[in-house]
């Protein structure tokens, strides 16, 4: 892996976020982005369809054309090199180009693909490197967690007042927060493969948990609860956090609801982001937050975004993209 020139981060930073736009319809497959650049121009772009099909250096090379000719194409994973029925390797699409250098954000763990698809590049004469990228690393997160570790990438999301409450007392309103800050967690939601909350928080508040911005409806997530018995109709039962490992290819997982359940990830050591929207009340006799805080259960995480939405806040911490530690 080498360092990106100034250029290169660039571009690659534009193919990340060109790749949220696969996240998460592109399941079972990565999301993934890709840009072809030709003397500083853009002439050719695409993300991992839905389905995951086609993928983002096809989209992106057939928008080209011609203009590829003597180009960089830059995409945020290791083209594949395993043959498919759903359709070509990206690795064997790239190499009949007349690209002259392919830039990779991140290699890819699949054990099908694994530098394969870089070697396969290079034998047809183009200039393969992978370069240091955490934009690249981090929008695929998700997929190189569940390669590399068996498990989703886990948000944990914490709605809380001034001195820490999850929630008003009973019979006390619903909302802790804003419409503007509903709508940034219906947002999150929207780009997870499945939603969890605990058993305690079915039963109390019988929440939908779909996506509901005009739009994207179809993107509501897969609805799991955290116990040990059965799960209701349309609903998925996991007996316990550890558990996520046995989700079949959810590569995205967001947790929302639940003291205990938000608890229990902690424990676990499986939280990999944290999105906590502020809200600027005072409750005193609510539910209050998790003490694991203090105590520094979440060390390892750091901010990454802190900014207003309407008259809340919102505070997002990670972990190194893609590091279960």
């Amino acid at each position: 892996m080498s360092e990106p020139t100034a250029d290169d981060a660039r571009w690659m930073a534009g193919a990340a976020s060109l790749a949220a736009r696969g996240r998460p319809l592109s399941r079972p497959n990565p999301a993934v982005g890709a840009l072809v650049v030709s003397d500083g121009i853009v002439v050719g772009r695409g993300w991992t369809q839905a389905g995951g099909r086609p993928h983002a250096e096809a989209v992106a090379l057939e928008q080209a054309g011609e203009a590829a000719r003597g180009a960089t194409l830059f995409v945020t994973l290791e083209p594949c090199a395993h043959q498919s029925d759903r359709g070509p390797a990206c690795a064997d699409l790239v190499a009949t180009t007349a690209l002259q250098r392919v830039c990779i954000g991140s290699e890819d763990p699949d054990p099908r693909t694994a530098g394969a698809g870089i070697s396969a590049i290079r034998a047809a004469g183009i200039d393969a490197e992978v370069i240091a990228s955490p934009e690249a690393e981090a929008s695929l997160a998700g997929y190189l967690m569940l390669r590399r570790y068996g498990r989703p990438h886990v948000t944990l999301k914490l709605a809380l007042s001034i001195d820490g409450c999850l929630a008003w007392p009973p019979s006390g309103e619903r909302w802790l927060t804003g419409d503007i800050a509903r709508a940034h967690c219906h947002a999150m939601r929207a780009k997870s493969d499945a939603i969890l909350v605990g058993g305690s928080t079915l039963r109390a508040d019988q929440p939908r948990l779909d996506v509901r911005l005009p739009g994207l409806e179809q993107r509501s997530p897969e609805r799991w609860v955290l116990t040990r018995g059965a799960a209701p109709q349309g609903w998925r039962a996991l007996p316990s956090p550890e558990a996520i490992r046995d989700m079949n290819d959810v590569q995205y997982l967001f947790v929302e609801g639940g003291a205990e359940t938000a608890s229990a990830f902690v424990e676990a050591g499986l939280v990999d982001s944290l999105v906590i929207y502020r809200a600027p009340v005072m409750i005193g006799a609510g539910v209050p937050a998790l003490h694991h805080f203090a105590q520094g259960a979440m060390a390892g995480l750091r901010i990454d975004d802190s900014r207003p939405l309407g008259k809340d806040t919102l505070e997002v911490y990670r972990k190194s993209p893609c590091s279960p530690e």
